[in-house]
């Protein structure tokens, strides 16, 4: 059985060997990754927590690989910052759909069984997303009724309340902002079979709300008892769900780990709030190890909160890397 196979099949008990076995696959072959080892002296480590994290701003600056053979398919982030935008070069799409669709099935079952409305301006608008290209294959193998509505919220309330006619179950993905101007629109039934589910930010427009603020307003809004929200970003593989409470479950080969501030060595227990490091086994072809810019919680459960982003100056890779002549 191959590493790719192994991702799936991983549990608590496998998880810290195959996370080593791919750590040292990628220092062997990601040249970036083991530049940044060599800079921070790494030895051998005998656990994840003895692994520099890689600053996931590197994804911008460089192409953060294990394979030197053209790649099927680019990410690319929205690009909100001032230091461009990272990407993530895949070797395998076929890959990454069984890994979302697997992310999703642990937490909702089938994505097949749901109607999915999309709503998510902004990504849609350009190229390159792995959001929508996740979506998009959501959309293709949803029930009918499942589609990108962009901008056109008369067209997507009309779906809504056709779906609470039919009692058809469905999915309402969208980013902050799209889901806040829906909210001041719709004067529609209570959404008894469609789950609300929040993915991205406000994007630059308008006020940052708490997300308990949005959350609540939202229930109110659309007569739900709860809002779920997706965790992922354009550097991972895998996405972490969360059905309603704040709080994100990651798939069985993914782990959350907070690290303190001001103290990268330190590793932080359940309940300290931290910086997000990331264990993402199914980043096979690229880095598994990543440290976030996002602050967080773990809790003793397994699940985590993301609280914010960390107000830090970017990392620059040039400064921190051994020169490679």
């Amino acid at each position: 059985m191959d590493i790719f196979s192994r991702v799936w099949d991983t549990d608590d008990v496998k998880f810290n060997t195959l996370a080593l076995e791919i750590f040292h696959y990628q220092r062997q072959y990601n040249l970036i990754f083991a530049k940044w080892l060599d800079a921070n002296g790494e030895k051998q480590p005998i656990t994840i927590t003895d692994i520099p994290f890689l600053p996931i701003d590197f994804f911008k600056q460089y192409r953060i690989t294990c394979f030197d053979e053209p790649e099927t398919n680019v990410f690319e982030s929205s690009g909100t910052g001032q230091s461009g935008t990272s990407k993530h070069f895949l070797q395998n799409t076929e890959f990454y759909v069984c890994n979302f669709r697997k992310c999703f099935d642990i937490h909702y079952g089938s994505a097949s069984d749901y109607t999915w409305l999309c709503l998510l301006p902004g990504y849609l608008e350009r190229k390159n997303s792995s959001l929508v290209y996740m979506a998009d294959d959501f959309v293709k193998n949803g029930l009918p009724g499942s589609d990108f509505y962009l901008y056109d919220y008369p067209k997507l309330i009309e779906q809504l309340e056709i779906n609470e006619i039919n009692g058809t179950p469905g999915i309402l993905l969208g980013v902050t902002f799209a889901l806040k101007e829906l909210a001041e629109m719709y004067n529609g039934p209570p959404l008894r079979h469609t789950l609300i589910m929040e993915t991205g930010g406000m994007k630059g427009r308008g006020l940052e709300l708490t997300r308990t603020e949005l959350h609540e307003h939202w229930c109110t809004r659309f007569g739900v008892t709860e809002i779920h929200s997706e965790y992922g970003m354009t550097e991972l593989m895998s996405q972490a769900y969360s059905k309603g409470d704040g709080r994100f479950v990651c798939p069985p080969w993914m782990k959350i780990m907070i690290r303190d501030i001001s103290d990268p060595g330190n590793w932080l227990p359940p309940g300290k709030t931290g910086l997000i490091c990331l264990v993402d086994l199914a980043n096979v072809q690229s880095c598994s190890f990543i440290a976030t810019q996002d602050l967080g919680k773990l809790h003793d459960d397994g699940s985590f909160e993301v609280l914010g982003r960390h107000d830090q100056s970017e990392v620059r890779g040039c400064n921190l890397l051994v020169s490679g002549n």
